[in-house]
């Protein structure tokens, strides 16, 4: 199985503290953030990351090298911004084995989700699975609607509206057949501009732990917590 770890964005939510160190660095309990995204991966037995960098690509690099906890590190390094889906679309290019399934990580994301349990409900004739994690509030997140089948019927970036719903978990699973509703441009969304147009992706429905540390006050939580709730 591929994998390829989004973690090139300039982390503008977290201020200061991540003008000097990636954000996939920033530390967790005794592990840094990608740390804890390689353990996930390797329990779907993963043994190559792609890592779709760009803002202190070479302070990461510096950092981890070309292994880490037994994982071989392929760098996409951006040389401008691509967005997530242009991210996604470069990144790509560096899979060994381009031909199979990808799963692709925000690289703020910690949650509890079983990744195992999760890759083997990818449909081998669709587009690819999407994370749906549960939140009470789903305001500043993009919202997933699906049918009793679990076929995403649509995805909203971000409605504002506050009630409980499955939002966009950021861990997703795609089939290389997704490439076909990239756009020919570098640059572009896969929330905006490519989830929309896809004819053939499914939602994994989850209600445990899961959050975004992109913003100082969940880092703070998830740093506060991680024994208790963290258990992958």
């Amino acid at each position: 199985m591929n994998a390829i770890i989004l973690c090139g964005g300039l982390s503008t939510r977290l201020g200061e503290i991540t003008k000097t160190i990636p954000k996939i660095l920033l530390t967790i309990g005794d592990k840094t953030i990608l740390d804890w995204q390689l353990e996930k991966l390797k329990t779907a037995g993963v043994k190559e990351v792609v890592l779709a960098a760009g803002h202190l690509a070479s302070t990461l690099f510096n950092e981890v090298g070309e292994e880490r906890m037994g994982v071989k590190l392929i760098y996409a390094i951006e040389d401008k911004k691509l967005g997530t889906g242009g991210a996604i679309k470069h990144a790509w290019q560096y899979l060994s084995k381009a031909e199979e399934p990808v799963i692709i990580l925000n690289g703020d994301i910690m949650t509890s989700v079983d990744l195992p349990k999760m890759c083997s409900d990818l449909k081998p004739e669709s587009d690819g699975l999407l994370l749906g994690a549960y939140a009470p509030d789903v305001a500043s997140y993009g919202t997933l609607e699906y049918n009793q089948e679990f076929h995403l019927t649509a995805f909203k970036e971000k409605t504002g509206i506050h009630e409980p719903g499955y939002q966009n978990g950021g861990y997703y699973i795609f089939n290389p057949s997704i490439k076909k509703y990239f756009p020919e441009s570098q640059e572009f969304s896969i929330e905006y501009d490519v989830f929309p147009n896809v004819n053939n992706l499914y939602v994994y429905e989850f209600k445990d732990i899961w959050i975004d540390v992109g913003v100082p006050e969940r880092l703070e939580w998830a740093r506060e917590n991680y024994k208790q709730f963290f258990n992958f």
